[in-house]
C-alpha cells in the first residue's frame, strides 16, 4: 500500500519559455514572454523541427534538468535511474532523476538539480531516512513531516568534470557546464549535471525508493510505495556502464530483468545540439555503447518484470 508524502496545488508552480540562440561553440538560453503555470507549459510542449543541429535560434516550452547521479556503494559505482510513467508522452521509461525548472531559478538550474535529487532519490536505513548536503548547502527534507530524516549522518552530493561546450543563461555562464541539449519531440531545452553521492561509512542497511509527483484530481501526489520502489542502479566499471540493472534493499543488492526495459531520450543519440527520440529500448542503448556483462554472475535470479512495466504506446505522441 502507498504512502501520501506531500500534495501540491500544480498552480503554484511558474515557469518561463525560453528564446535559446546555439553555434558550434556553446549555447545561451534566456526567458521569454509571461510566466506559466503547469497546464499551460505542458500544452507548449509539442514537436519542433531544427534544420541546422549547431546553429539556430529558436523559443522553447520550458527548462528541464535531469542529475546523472553517481552512487558509491561498498566500494563500487552506479548510476542511479528511476522508473517513471509519463502520462504526457504515453510511456513508462527508466530515466534520470529530473524536474521542470521555476521561473525564479532559471539563472540557477543547478538549484532545481539537488532539490530533485532530495525529492526523488529516498535512503532508508533502520535509523531512518537520510538527509544531503552539496557542498555547505544543506538539501531541503521535503517529507519532514511524514518521514523521520536522521540528524547526525547524512549524504554528500558533489559535481564532477562537465561537457566541453559552455551553456550560458544570458551571459551568465554555468559553471558546473551541464551537458545540454534541444528535444525536438517536447520543444524543451534539457541539462545534464554530471554529479557524485558519497554515502557515510557507518551506513549498512540500505534501501532505496523513488517518490515522484503525478497528476491526480488536479492536484500533485507524491506517494512512497514499498512494494514498488522504483530506483534502479546500472553498474559501472572504470567508470563505464555495464549492462547489469540491480536494485538495493536492505544492504543487499538484487539483479533486475532489462527484458522490455525502456529509457528516456537522455540516454538517446544527440546530434549536435539535438535529441529527436522520446525514448530508446534498452538492448539498443546497451547496442550502441556496447556494454559489456557483469563481470560476475549474481547469486539470484534477475526479476522477472520487464516488458509489461514498460509498454509504450502504439503510436508516436506529438
Amino acid at each position: 500500500m502507498s504512502r501520501t508524502l506531500i500534495r501540491k496545488d500544480p498552480n503554484a508552480f511558474k515557469t518561463l519559455p525560453l528564446f535559446v540562440e546555439a553555434d558550434p561553440d556553446g549555447l545561451a538560453y534566456s526567458s521569454l514572454g509571461r510566466p506559466l503555470n503547469f497546464r499551460e507549459m505542458l500544452e507548449r510542449r509539442t514537436t519542433i523541427e531544427i534544420e541546422d543541429n549547431q546553429r539556430f535560434a529558436v523559443e522553447l516550452a520550458n527548462l528541464g534538468v535531469s542529475v546523472r547521479l553517481t552512487l558509491n556503494w561498498q566500494g563500487r559505482d552506479y548510476w542511479v535511474l528511476v522508473r517513471q510513467r509519463r502520462a504526457d508522452r504515453g510511456d513508462v521509461v527508466l530515466k534520470l532523476i529530473s524536474g521542470y525548472v521555476p521561473a525564479h531559478e532559471l539563472n540557477l538550474p543547478l538549484l532545481t538539480a539537488i532539490q530533485e535529487v532530495a525529492e526523488e532519490c529516498l535512503m532508508e536505513t533502520p535509523e531512518g531516512w537520510l538527509a544531503g548536503r552539496f557542498g555547505e548547502t544543506w538539501l531541503p527534507t521535503p517529507y519532514q513531516g511524514v518521514l523521520h530524516y536522521r540528524e547526525a549522518v547524512n549524504f554528500r552530493l558533489g559535481s564532477l568534470s562537465g561537457a566541453a561546450r559552455p551553456v550560458r543563461c544570458s551571459n551568465l555562464t554555468l559553471l558546473e557546464r551541464p551537458r545540454a541539449y534541444v528535444h525536438l519531440p517536447t520543444a524543451s531545452l534539457q541539462l545534464v549535471y554530471d554529479m557524485r553521492m558519497e554515502l557515510p561509512k557507518e551506513v549498512k542497511q540500505l534501501s532505496l525508493f523513488h517518490a515522484d509527483e503525478c497528476l491526480e484530481d488536479g492536484t500533485l501526489v507524491a506517494r512512497l510505495d514499498r512494494s514498488k520502489p522504483d530506483l534502479y542502479l546500472i553498474a559501472l566499471e572504470d567508470g563505464k556502464p555495464t549492462a547489469e540493472l540491480l536494485t538495493l534493499k536492505k544492504g543487499e543488492l538484487s539483479p533486475a530483468s532489462t527484458r522490455g526495459v525502456w529509457l528516456a531520450e537522455s540516454f538517446a543519440a544527440q546530434d549536435g545540439w539535438v535529441v529527436r527520440d522520446e525514448r530508446i529500448r534498452w538492448k539498443d542503448w546497451a547496442k550502441s555503447q556496447q556494454l559489456k556483462a557483469p563481470t560476475a554472475k549474481s547469486p539470484a535470479k534477475p526479476k522477472p518484470a520487464g516488458a509489461a512495466d514498460f509498454k509504450q504506446p502504439q503510436a508516436r505522441q506529438g
